[in-house]
């Protein structure tokens, strides 16, 4: 038995990005960065190091609640699956990316926070509010 299960809370780092299919299907294209924060032994100053994520949302319901309620700065809750797919530069070099997919029943995306900036962690209902940017993400520039 195996488990292909990825958990990410963090904050996306631009709007989504929808793309439509000539077969009227469509994905979300989501930049969620995670950050991690420790003291520097050396100076005692305070360091902090962001992970970009990229996260694929292919199912309809969860891809219209990443179109109408989803914003840059957001903090979000994901749960999905790697996938690595493999794909050509113009040179013609073989590259490999990898991913989270959020996809059919498995997939889950909880939005944190409501519009007014209080917090809510049990909101596990499509809709819920946004939060303010965060500050410490303002600097970094996702991929």
């Amino acid at each position: 038995m195996s488990v292909n299960q990825v958990v990410i809370v963090g904050h996306l780092g631009r709007d989504p990005d929808i793309k439509s299919f000539s077969n009227g299907g469509k994905v979300a294209n989501l930049s969620v960065g995670t950050s991690r924060g420790w003291k520097d032994r050396n100076t005692g100053e305070r360091v902090e190091r962001t992970e970009w994520h990229r996260v694929s949302v292919t199912s309809d319901f969860l891809v219209g609640l990443c179109e109408s309620k989803l914003g840059r700065g957001d903090k979000v809750y994901i749960s999905g699956r790697l996938e690595t797919r493999k794909w050509q530069d113009q040179s013609g070099q073989d590259r490999y990316s990898t991913e989270v997919i959020v996809a059919g029943y498995e997939g889950v995306i909880e939005i944190f926070g409501g519009s007014n900036g209080n917090s809510n962690s049990n909101n596990s209902t499509p809709g819920g509010g946004h939060s303010a940017p965060p500050r410490d993400l303002d600097d970094e520039i996702p991929f």
